[in-house]
């Protein structure tokens, strides 16, 4: 089934990761980091299809080792809490073979990332069972490189200065020429008890002492427009509607018919409200193609009340007002099987949200299965990676080899900490459950699923009583039409059914709105005409007529006079 999932994450120190430790784990290698000194091997590692480097046109060529290039990163950025690198974890289509994946993945690295300047490291990953959750990583640098492959500044120091009582801020650079217009940087001073930012020349002539050699800048200084363009929740927009284009393009192009959009399901108009309020488990089913609880009552309801007490009650009366007459009897019979038509394509409506229902549900279970053993693994990875931080911690700094081999395991816990809570993110995709669901979530849909069985095997139940009725209302009139002519009954019929079936798909569009399934009424004509043995009943009919007509032209035959008997 072709499902989008695109996540996008920042791989910072301050959230623990390294950028050599998360190369080496998506392309299963054995990489040593330079900065920390900790080696990071992974080749152990399963479920790798296909790993490789892509570096823009000014990029050093010795980064297509991955190692090198993301040393390169880590040596360049300086502070605790650096952001290194930007992780995209996107599901890939089961709809497509290993070699077009790879097709598709160059197609869209280098149309998205590598033309734009980045440096990306992409691996696809297909863990065991193959083709069960085939998804790929794409590393990608956040430093922009200028035309000579050195790193770009990610932002700058936007100092606040002052002219005439107007404050703006300049970069370093930008400063000298705005020094010689007359514009000042800011420092704090001391005035009386308070501190205060000033100019040195208004604080010269009060006298005021500075406290620090720091002048007045913005928060964050300012940012490099090429890195603020990709920080930006509009350039996030685009990748996320690039992978999309890109992917319904291959499929097209490889006859697939399965498509994929990125957008929410509010902006695609998939909000719309039903009779009753749904929630979102009852969303969650329907938009997987499954009868929902809720959205079946609803549908129940109009059913209920539309047709099923009403058709009830024309029966009975319909019974004791027959008249023992050709026509009354023929518009009894029509009556009843256009009700039996009815009463068949509830049956068949009811069968098919079962056999959903019980699909569902098997898919639900396996679904549960899986997330347990995501979830053990992950309580596992998080109980491991507390304790060996804890053991860090308490470990003297004299013992570096211990830090180094405990740093190590640290990132190692990290990595499949963060590869679980992307199995997981893929896997709530696939049945298009928030991301926050919980096992409770997934026993809560597993209840309702089978609380709605139970419901529709009841309305199975009342429908197959109500029809078995029918047909025994039905056999009656046939008895008492026992001693008129079947061939006038069979004719009076006729004459009217159409009129009666369309009075009951009628009915059912009115109840079932945009529900209501062609086929399914067709099927439920076909198999009443078979409960009713009505191509028997005309083929009896058929050979009846011949025989009687044999029987006029043999009667006619012997009245005739012979030749003998004219010329006498």
């Amino acid at each position: 089934m072709a499902i989008y999932h695109l996540e996008a994450k920042v791989i910072s120190r301050g959230a623990g990761r390294s950028a050599v430790a998360a190369s080496a784990y998506l392309s299963c290698s054995n990489i040593l980091n330079d900065y920390d000194g900790v080696r990071h091997d992974y080749t152990r590692k399963k479920g790798l299809v296909w790993q490789e480097v892509f570096l823009p046109k000014f990029a050093p060529t010795e980064w297509k080792d991955r190692g090198i290039l993301w040393n390169a990163v880590e040596e360049n950025e300086k502070t605790r809490d650096s952001r290194l690198a930007r992780e995209f974890v996107l599901a890939l289509l089961v709809e497509l073979t290993k070699d077009q994946w790879k097709e598709l993945l160059i197609d869209f690295i280098q149309n998205n990332f590598v033309r734009d300047g980045m440096c990306a490291d992409v691996a696809i990953h297909d863990p065991d069972p193959p083709g069960h959750n085939p998804h790929f990583h794409i590393m990608v640098t956040v430093r922009p490189l200028d035309a000579n492959g050195r790193w770009q500044y990610k932002t700058e120091k936007e100092y606040l200065c002052v002219r005439n009582g107007e404050e703006r801020g300049f970069t370093a650079a930008e400063f000298k020429t705005a020094k010689i217009a007359g514009w000042e940087k800011q420092y704090q001073y001391k005035v009386g008890k308070k501190k205060m930012y000033t100019t040195p020349s208004a604080a010269e002539a009060q006298g005021y002492e500075r406290v620090n050699k720091y002048p007045k800048s913005t928060k964050f200084g300012r940012q490099n427009p090429i890195s603020e363009r990709w920080d930006s929740e509009e350039q996030l927009i685009e990748w996320r509607k690039a992978w999309a284009e890109v992917t319904n393009r291959y499929l097209q192009q490889y006859g697939h018919g399965a498509r994929i959009d990125h957008r929410s399901h509010a902006d695609r108009g998939l909000d719309g409200q039903p009779t009753i309020h749904e929630g979102v488990v009852a969303q969650t089913l329907e938009r997987r193609g499954i009868i929902s609880e809720r959205c079946e009552i609803n549908r129940q309801i109009k059913v209920d009340n539309t047709l099923l007490r009403e058709l009830k009650a024309t029966v009975n009366k319909l019974m004791q007002a027959v008249k023992n007459t050709v026509p009354a009897v023929a518009e009894a019979m029509e009556k009843l099987r256009g009700n039996m038509i009815i009463f068949k394509y509830q049956l068949l409506h009811i069968g098919n949200g079962k056999h959903s229902m019980e699909q569902s549900l098997n898919l639900y279970r396996e679904d549960m299965a899986e997330y347990m053993v995501l979830a053990d693994k992950t309580k596992e990875k998080f109980k491991e990676k507390k304790t060996a931080l804890m053991e860090k911690k308490g470990t003297p700094v004299i013992h570096v080899l211990k830090h180094r081999d405990l740093a190590k395991r640290i990132a190692e816990l990290t990595e499949d900490l963060e590869e679980l809570r992307s199995e997981k993110d893929v896997l709530f995709q696939q049945i298009q459950f928030p991301e926050d669901a919980t096992a409770d979530s997934f026993r809560k849909i597993i209840r309702t699923l089978e609380s709605e069985l139970k419901k529709l095997e009841k309305s199975e139940a009342r429908y197959t009583e109500e029809l078995n009725n029918a047909l025994k209302e039905y056999t009656k009139l046939q008895e008492q039409a026992a001693e008129f002519d079947p061939a006038k009954l069979y004719e009076a019929r006729l004459a009217i059914r159409s009129g009666h079936e369309r009075n009951s798909i009628q009915r059912v569009q009115e109840a079932y709105g945009d529900k209501y399934n062609l086929l399914m009424m067709f099927d439920s004509r076909r198999e009443v005409g078979a409960l009713l043995n009505e191509e028997v009943e005309a083929r009896s009919l058929r050979e009846r007529l011949r025989q009687k007509q044999q029987r006029r032209q043999k009667t006619d035959q012997q009245r005739k006079p012979n030749h003998h008997e004219q010329e006498r």
